[in-house]
Order: C-alpha cells, then sequence, then structure tokens
C-alpha cells in the first residue's frame, strides 16, 4: 500500500508516513506490526522532521565546538595584533613626540590608533564572514558561519559583529556563558543576526593559502614596525595635542608614565 501523499510504502508507526509524513493508513499498519508484509522502512523513534533533515545533510547537526571556535578566535587576534601594530606604529610616529629616546604619545595619536582597531577589527570580521563565512582562523580550523534567516547577509553579519561588543565583556565570558548554555553554541551576536556556526570541510588550497596569507603578514609586520619607528614624520596638531603616555629610557633604567601612574625599572 503506498502513501496517499508521497506514493512511497509507509511504515513508520500508527500516524505519520516514513517519507512525507503523512497519515498511515490503519490497514496498512497492522500488516507490517503483524509481520505478514515488510516494513518498508526501518522502524524508528526519529520524529519525520528531524529525519528529513538528516537525510538533507543538516548543518545543525555538525556543529562547531567550542574549542575550535576559541582557536579560530586565537589565530585572528594573533593576525590583527600584526594589523594593529603596524597602524599604531604609524600613528605614534605620526601624531606623537620622538625626542631622542623618549616618545611621548598625544591624545590625537590614542585616538587614531584605537580609531582604526576598532574600524579594522570590525571591516575584517564583516567582510570576510559575509563573503566567504569564514575569516582566516576559522579557515584554518575548518569552521563557518552559515545563516538560519533569509536576512541581507551583510546586515546578518553585521549585527553579529556588532554585538561583540556585549559578548566580548569580561574576555568574551559574557559570550562564553551564553554559547555554552545554548544547544547550538551561538553567542548573542549569532542569536541576534539569526546565524550559527558549524564544521566546514574547507580545501587542502583553502587551507594552505589561509596559513600562508597568515604567516606571510605576521613576517611582514616583523619587519616593518622597527622600520616605521625609525621614521620621524611627526605632524604637529593643533587639538588633543596633550601628552597622555610618555615610555623612554635612560642610561640607568627605563620608564613608563601613563597619567600619573609611573612605572621605573632599573638595570642591572
Amino acid at each position: 500500500m503506498e502513501c496517499p501523499h508521497c506514493h512511497n510504502q509507509t511504515s513508520l508507526d500508527s500516524r505519520n508516513c516514513g517519507s512525507c509524513g503523512g497519515v498511515v493508513p490503519p490497514a496498512q499498519r497492522l500488516l507490517e506490526e503483524s509481520g505478514i508484509i515488510a516494513p518498508a522502512f526501518p522502524t524508528t523513534s526519529t520524529p519525520p522532521k528531524r529525519r528529513q533533515l538528516e537525510q538533507k545533510g543538516d548543518p545543525f547537526l555538525r556543529m562547531a565546538t567550542l574549542g575550535d571556535r576559541l582557536i579560530a578566535f586565537a589565530l585572528d587576534s594573533a593576525f590583527l595584533f600584526g594589523v594593529f601594530a603596524i597602524v599604531d606604529a604609524w600613528a605614534f610616529m605620526r601624531w606623537g613626540i620622538v625626542d631622542g629616546t623618549e616618545l611621548k604619545l598625544t591624545l590625537a595619536a590614542l585616538l587614531v590608533a584605537e580609531s582604526l582597531n576598532a574600524a579594522i577589527f570590525f571591516l575584517y570580521l564583516w567582510l570576510l564572514e559575509a563573503s566567504f563565512g569564514a575569516t582566516l582562523g576559522k579557515a584554518m580550523v575548518g569552521i563557518r558561519v552559515v545563516q538560519t534567516t533569509d536576512r541581507n547577509p551583510l546586515a546578518a553579519l553585521a549585527i553579529r559583529n556588532l554585538l561583540r561588543v556585549v559578548d566580548g565583556l569580561g574576555f568574551y565570558l559574557v559570550g562564553a556563558v551564553v554559547a555554552g548554555c545554548s544547544r547550538i553554541h551561538r553567542r548573542l551576536g549569532d542569536i541576534c543576526a539569526g546565524t550559527v556556526v558549524i564544521e566546514e570541510h574547507f580545501g587542502y588550497g583553502v587551507k594552505i593559502a589561509a596559513i600562508a596569507l597568515w604567516t606571510a603578514f605576521l613576517a611582514g609586520a616583523v619587519w616593518s614596525v622597527p622600520r616605521i619607528c625609525q621614521t620621524n614624520a611627526a605632524l604637529p596638531s593643533r587639538y588633543l595635542n596633550q601628552v597622555v603616555v610618555q615610555a623612554g629610557r635612560s642610561e640607568q633604567s627605563a620608564y613608563f608614565t601613563i597619567a600619573s601612574f609611573h612605572v621605573d625599572i632599573k638595570k642591572k
């Protein structure tokens, strides 16, 4: 006997077809239970909707672990640290004051550096996740961000990454607690944006390219930062020129001053 909805053999239980979830005729069920005819599908207690998702390779069945996400974030942070080092060195040399072995950082230098760092951090995560679903760190680990709604990808991923301001409180303690309490490991940004992080089997070519780009950029940062610091192309600012941070060294010690806090390290 065929299911009147999908014309497949029915066998699951007294209510639903194993293929489409339609009503199973009682006669068909009794024949299968009595052993007169063999069930067309193995008997299982899995709900029809869940079974259909499994047959389609439902991405929610291969969620990324919190450990993988932490490793990916650490790799991305290391990459961004190299970018920030270049940007900060340029900003400090441009708007700071170099006096011999002493560097004085003005309020303008700190504001420019922090503004550029925040913009780069957001754009890196937002554009790569919206375009490819993965940053360099995620590609190396093998995880990917996917959407669970039909929202525009640029809007969804912008929401996801803007809410890192909240998830990142307490060194991402808030995000870790929320994700740990979620069945599918979603932090607050994922919940509001309608996204989820899953395992992804990237090809060897993608992984090798991500590792090569990550390594090359960090090596470039190590090479370029000392050379940027050797230049003294200070641009005096009419505004925000108050000195906030001072760092330098003398023959006997190295020192660091920020506001009224002073640290002096004596040389042996």
